[in-house]
């Protein structure tokens, strides 16, 4: 049964291999992503050198400040441990996923450059060595709106798509939309709006992938 499964698996990725069109949008999709990851250390670096609004956020300032480290790392990489073994499983939520990243990346890019904003008051640092590294030398706390944690879970429950696997992700975006809420890493409106804007970004992915 094992074995056929494989063989079903490899004859999947064979067949979009197979498609001119595939091959060059998982192959231009994995250069953007790349230069993407080179930049966001010195985009990151740049921004926490502004000057910018902070919010009066009565939920922040309701809600005591913890670190909640350990539970962010260990809820986000296990999602993405499970949303990698689909991917081996299933080239279009690859290629979904992929240009979805991107497109949450590019935006981000525009709304926090457009949006400068102050960190929350008693931000607690996350330490996760692996996004860590992606911010370079300093750790970085105005890289605010929208929530790029609460977004990276919310994409993966769109894309998805067994229903065992939507649910944890769901259960999952709203853990860590409360926890970097308690982290006091984000504002309010950051993770409120996350879902909203990651949910069009996500139509907008699977749009590029059907062209």
């Amino acid at each position: 049964m094992q074995s056929q499964e494989q063989s079903a698996i490899v004859s999947l990725w064979r067949d979009n291999w197979a498609s001119s069109e595939y091959r060059r949008k998982l192959i231009s999709g994995l250069i953007i992503i790349s230069l993407i990851l080179i930049s966001l250390p010195f985009f990151y670096q740049a921004i926490e050198q502004r000057n910018g609004i902070k919010f009066n956020d009565y939920l922040l300032q309701w809600l005591p400040a913890y670190d909640l480290s350990l539970f962010i790392f260990v809820t986000i990489w296990s999602m993405a441990l499970l949303t990698f073994h689909r991917f081996r499983q299933d080239p279009q939520i690859f290629l979904t996923f992929l240009w979805g990243f991107i497109l949450i990346n590019l935006s981000r890019f525009v709304s926090i450059g457009l949006v400068p904003l102050n960190a929350p008051d008693n931000l607690v640092a996350i330490h996760d060595p692996i996004s860590n590294f992606f911010y370079g030398p300093k750790f970085i706390t105005k890289d605010l709106f929208f929530s790029g944690h609460t977004s990276a879970m919310f994409l993966m429950f769109l894309c998805l798509r067994k229903n065992a696997d939507k649910i944890l992700a769901l259960i999952a975006t709203v853990l860590i939309g409360i926890a970097v809420l308690i982290q006091h890493v984000h504002y309010t409106m950051d993770v409120l709006m996350a879902p909203l804007i990651t949910y069009f970004l996500w139509v907008g992915a699977k749009k590029i992938v059907e062209l």
